[in-house]
């Protein structure tokens, strides 16, 4: 999500393992240069939270706003990124990603996929992105 007007910039749809949201980290800030974006911050949600993602966020030259997740473990995080006052910001924007999802689950008719597979279900999920994007540029420029 870009952070200045909610808009979906990218995703991805990949098999369901617990820890496919921050594998896929890294290939989406790469992929994120190849288009012209520069990503200087990532904000995320606690599942986030773990050595290897904020160790593979930072090599790719982004400042992991994560989460932190304190309860029963250390955080990866230290005190060189939370003290930032730009890492609280992150942390109240982050909520706005869940209204994404949210949308693209009610309105968007995406709560339950209708097709088999990864191609057909990410090509759904990029037309209700779409739509969700053109949804909220009419609302951006007063229509």
């Amino acid at each position: 999500m870009e952070n200045r007007n909610g808009l979906l910039v990218d995703f991805q749809t990949t098999q369901a393992t617990g820890t496919a949201e921050r594998d896929v980290v890294p290939m989406l800030l790469d992929q994120a240069r190849e288009r012209g974006f520069h990503p200087k911050s990532l904000g995320a949600d606690k599942g986030y939270d773990t050595q290897e993602c904020v160790a593979a966020v930072r090599r790719c030259g982004v400042t992991p706003q994560v989460a932190q997740n304190t309860s029963g473990r250390s955080s990866a995080l230290d005190g060189r990124t939370t003290w930032h006052p730009g890492y609280t910001i992150s942390q109240r924007i982050r909520k706005r990603v869940e209204e994404i999802f949210g949308w693209m689950k009610t309105v968007g008719g995406f709560r339950r996929t209708r097709y088999h597979g990864l191609e057909r279900t990410g090509l759904a999920a990029y037309l209700v992105g779409t739509a969700y994007n053109l949804v909220r540029m009419a609302k951006l420029a007063g229509c």
